[in-house]
């Protein structure tokens, strides 16, 4: 039987998905594709920042 892997959390997965955009990133010419994943990277960036934002705000209401 298979083993599963254990899952990964939220922001790892952000972090391992940035990581492999910033190599791809690294390796394209300007242009067209290298703009979509400028905006990929902006797009993660901003989904990192909303979770702490949530996560901070979770976290304030369960200590009440």
């Amino acid at each position: 039987m298979r083993r599963r892997s254990e899952p990964h959390t939220f922001e790892q997965r952000l972090e391992a998905q940035r990581l492999r955009l910033e190599g791809e990133l690294s390796r394209l010419p300007d242009g067209g594709q290298r703009d979509a994943l400028v905006a990929r990277l902006e797009q993660l960036q901003s989904a990192a920042e909303m979770h702490d934002f949530l996560m901070v705000r979770e976290a304030a209401v369960a200590s009440r």
